[in-house]
């Protein structure tokens, strides 16, 4: 890689010295072909004019080869930076996801990775050749006359202190603005994620009202940015003009005094002329690299963000079959706020049913996320198996254990694919198999396509409880050895729902589930009974058991079970 590199740079300097032969060629075509004296020299005129155009090929060439070269590379690295970044947010714990909006997550891997993208393409080659270009021109206008060359860098420097101001400026004004961007996308993806309550709830003005907000601070930061990008041309230009100016003026004058032929005076304008060009190609690159700079520490703060959940190195293989939990003294809480889990302790046999109740905000769905590892816990530890979760290699964790949450997310691609998400390798007849398993094979023929039906963004093609059944058999496909259901029946029609209750009993066989439950009948069918009440583990038991016991989960039942009197008057409950 280093040697890629010093080629580039070598190919990249000569591309810059070509540059700087041009001048030099047409004080030489003057001065030794007899222009200014009317005793042309044809063969020596077409003799350099004909190396001047070779040089120019050459030279460009050589441009085209290095920036190549750089941009390959630098897109190579950006595409590694990229897939750190995204790997890096999916590792990140419940904390970070709970902290940021998605759309600012999404901004760090895509928008702010693009802005160092666009310095990649074109800036970089820029920061390589023009400062070459610019003292290339002043050693030779110092050949040429160094009174010249010192009164040209006496007009230059102020272009170096203005581009000096400017710039400590621009990386605030860009930082502004990668943020600015991040507020943009979090509100644009929430108001798409959430279009159906927006129009439900007619609040399409109060949502444009934030977007308005969000797009102007936007408008302002991008604004910001560019007046002081803009400024830097004006001056670039304002110099480069009064640079020529001043040699013109005081090479004309003084031509004599300083010694300089008619040619070699051409020559130190055309040396001008080329710093206009590297000047005003700065400006721009200072503007791309402060941007670059503002995504660069954004992606770089999100890479800072710890991985709190590491799996070990070298770890241990989860246990065959059905696996045990074991819960010691377990709390949670997320970053700096108040705790929502308190001294869990539980040990859950393996093969058995499990129903985790309570009210909201209880802690049960945490619990149950900390099983998943989405998170560790913050004191105590969980066991599988017998064996400390933390302790578990990774591949052996995604293996034994599945969550099939609420909404059952599915992915933009066919049945069959979403399916094939369940286990890395799974092959077709995996996913035919796990469709036998569950008895869904009536469902699959009754598709358009069977299993290669396409779903649609967020599997908007198909029903809730559809969506659900591909869940489903997307955790058959992986077989795992504790499942964790939540309450993953709640928001279907009847029908579908006795569907997707024989499909959970039939995923139960011969492995540990745990549904978070939303309704008394999923713990009344379960072997063992968890209340949760302000994150702390009150009772356990079977339905019955705890029925008779007279405490909180009886109260709940009672309550569930008048009301389902109430709304179905002498149906009976099932």
């Amino acid at each position: 890689l280093l040697q890629g590199i010093r080629i580039t740079v070598l190919v990249g300097l000569a591309h810059a010295l070509g540059k700087l032969a041009i001048p030099i060629v047409i004080q030489l075509a003057i001065d030794r072909g007899g222009l200014t004296t009317g005793d042309v020299d044809v063969n020596t005129v077409v003799l350099l004019g004909v190396l001047g155009i070779i040089v120019v090929i050459v030279s460009e060439l050589l441009g085209v080869i290095a920036k190549r070269r750089l941009i390959s590379r630098a897109e190579a690295a950006l595409k590694r930076l990229r897939m750190l970044a995204f790997d890096h947010v999916h590792r990140l714990s419940l904390a970070d996801h709970n902290e940021q909006a998605t759309g600012i997550l999404v901004s760090r891997v895509t928008s702010d990775v693009d802005a160092l993208t666009r310095f990649a393409d074109w800036g970089m080659f820029t920061w390589m050749v023009a400062p070459v270009v610019i003292v290339g021109v002043f050693v030779a206008m110092a050949v040429y006359s160094w009174q010249l060359a010192l009164l040209s860098l006496v007009a230059f420097l102020p272009a170096v202190f203005v581009i000096r101001w400017v710039r400590h400026r621009m990386i605030a004004a860009h930082d502004a603005k990668r943020t600015a961007v991040g507020n943009l996308l979090g509100a644009y993806s929430e108001t798409l994620t959430g279009a159906e309550v927006v129009r439900a709830y007619n609040a399409q003005d109060r949502m444009q009202e934030r977007l308005d907000g969000v797009s102007e601070q936007r408008y302002r930061a991008g604004l910001r940015a560019n007046i002081y990008m803009s400024g830097i041309f004006v001056v670039g230009d304002l110099i480069g003009a009064f640079m020529m100016a001043t040699v013109l003026v005081v090479g004309a004058t003084q031509r004599d005094a300083l010694g300089l032929s008619a040619g070699e005076l051409v020559g130190l304008l055309a040396f001008t002329t080329l710093l206009h060009s590297p000047v005003a190609e700065l400006g721009e690159t200072i503007n791309k690299a402060q941007e670059a700079v503002a995504g660069w520490r954004k992606v770089l703060n999100l890479l800072d963000r710890p991985i709190e959940d590491l799996d070990p190195e070298t770890g241990l293989d989860a246990p065959e079959g059905a696996l045990s939990i074991g819960a010691e003294a377990v709390g949670f809480a997320y970053r700096d706020s108040d705790p929502v889990l308190h001294d869990v302790n539980v040990t859950i046999p393996a093969g058995v049913r499990v129903a985790i109740v309570g009210e909201t905000g209880s802690g049960k769905s945490t619990f149950a996320r900390l099983l998943v590892r989405l998170a560790d816990p913050t004191e105590g530890s969980i066991l599988l198996g017998g064996v400390p979760m933390t302790e578990l290699a990774s591949d052996a964790r995604h293996r034994a254990v599945r969550l099939v949450p609420q909404d059952g997310f599915l992915f933009d691609t066919t049945i069959r694919r979403n399916i094939g998400y369940g286990r890395e390798g799974a092959s077709d007849s995996d996913i035919e198999a796990a469709i036998d398993v569950l008895g869904l094979r009536s469902w699959v023929d009754g598709l358009p396509e069977g299993l290669d039906t396409p779903i649609g963004e967020r599997g908007e093609l198909l029903s809730v409880g559809e969506r659900q059944l591909v869940s489903f058999a997307r955790a058959a496909v992986a077989d795992p050895g504790l499942l964790i259901l939540d309450e993953a029946t709640s928001s279907v029609d009847p029908q579908t729902d006795l569907a997707l209750t024989r499909a959970i009993d039939r995923l139960s066989e011969g492995r540990t589930v745990v549904s978070i439950a939303h309704r008394m009948s999923t713990a009344e069918a379960a072997d063992l009974v968890l209340v949760f009440d302000d994150g702390r583990l009150i009772e356990q038991g079977a339905h019955a058991e705890l029925v008779r016991a007279g405490g909180r989960y009886a109260a709940m039942h009672a309550a569930w079970t008048n009301a389902a009197k109430t709304t179905n008057p002498g149906s009976g409950l099932t």
